[in-house]
């Protein structure tokens, strides 16, 4: 059976608006018939994957999830090193071809010619050749593609369907941490998707939240005295402020797999996932609020158990003045209510508590990395 690792995570946040919906207001969820305040899956995972954790000590093996890459990687490069636009384009675009989805396989006639007509008409023009999607690159196929351009290059030349056919690698050939973590999905080239080792959860505020609204002004420096003063700018954002709790699920079977049995590997992965989880939190406006945090507390659950998150324990929110003890107090009921009716949910557990002062940072990612 496969070795599960979960993490329970609660962090708080002064005011901030970490992650913002469409409008430039804080997200948020409905839970336990109140309003929550709420961190998006892929905000999390962005921060954590582009963070000094990751960089640092597993640069060689960290991806791009980029639209740009032919432009940048292909294109502009030969034009920098004075291949001629039409022998750029060309190369650009048959490399392009083989990592972008055929649109035209269940389309009807008409949407056909309209497609065609469209990308003629674009390829006479545009010099960019941005992929439709965000596709995540590995270290090992950047690689590839820039031996590839370089040898074209050097010997003046379009590839050939051999040399294309060696650009996108399988898992096997891969050792990218971060596709190895969160996946890959590549619609027109399947057989080279990957499987997300680590599933991460919205998350979410323990209590019920009211967004606040911030309305700013900025003054005009060689503006700010007598009957002209007036405001250079007027603006308006949202915030709020809340403890959350996130959920973090890891196959480390799965992640090592992924990483083509790279033992030493999954360890440094792991310990990185789980500083990075403890300690970053998202970008969104950090300038403006300064919202940096560490989590207050964590608690790590490994066995071959079937996963299950505790955010049970919160869909009626805390009302208290003393959340975050409170908020602790409620997950670990929630762990013994488990334990108590489906039996111990896991084989070993660590725990890193702030309030009372249980743990260290160094042992809690001594304990993730084991077996």
């Amino acid at each position: 059976m496969s070795t599960f690792l979960q993490l329970h995570l609660l962090t708080a946040y002064a005011p901030s608006n970490l992650n913002r919906d469409d409008l430039g207001r804080p997200k948020t969820a409905k839970m336990g018939n109140s309003e929550r305040l709420r961190i998006s899956s892929q905000s999390l995972k962005r921060a954590w994957r582009k963070s000094d954790f990751f960089t640092e000590s597993l640069t060689e093996n960290i991806g791009v999830r980029s639209r740009k890459f032919i432009t940048e990687w292909v294109y502009n490069h030969m034009k920098d090193n004075g291949l001629s636009e039409e022998l750029a384009k060309s190369c650009a675009i048959k490399i392009r071809e083989h990592f972008q989805k055929n649109k035209k396989e269940n389309s009807d006639d008409e949407t056909d010619k309209k497609t065609e007509k469209k990308e003629k008409k674009s390829e006479e023009s545009k010099v960019n050749f941005d992929m439709d999607q965000l596709i995540h690159i590995s270290n090992n196929e950047q690689q590839e593609i820039k031996r590839l351009v370089a040898l074209l290059i050097n010997q003046k030349r379009e590839p050939t369907q051999d040399e294309l056919n060696k650009l996108i690698k399988t898992r096997q050939e891969n050792s990218s941490i971060d596709i190895a973590l969160f996946g890959r999905m590549l619609a027109g080239k399947t057989e080279f998707n990957i499987e997300a080792a680590c599933q991460v959860a919205h998350a979410l505020s323990v209590s019920a939240i009211s967004i606040e609204d911030d309305f700013f002004t900025a003054v005009d420096d060689l503006n700010d005295k007598g009957k002209d003063a007036s405001s250079g700018h007027l603006g308006e954002r949202g915030f709020a402020s809340a403890l959350f709790y996130t959920y973090i699920c890891i196959s480390r079977d799965l992640l090592l797999d992924n990483l083509n049995g790279d033992e030493a590997l999954v360890e440094k992965t792991l310990k990185a996932l789980t500083e990075s989880a403890i300690k970053v939190a998202p970008t969104g406006m950090q300038n403006s609020f300064a919202s940096r945090a560490y989590a207050s507390y964590l608690l790590i659950e490994k066995g071959t158990q079937q996963p299950r998150s505790l955010a049970v324990a919160y869909f009626n929110p805390i009302r208290s003045q003393d959340m975050v003890n409170d908020a602790i107090t409620r997950l670990e009921q929630q762990l013994d209510k488990f334990d108590q009716v489906y039996g111990q949910c896991a084989d070993d557990r660590y725990k890193l508590n702030i309030e009372s002062g249980e743990g260290t940072l160094a042992a809690a990612l001594t304990f993730v990395a084991e077996k």
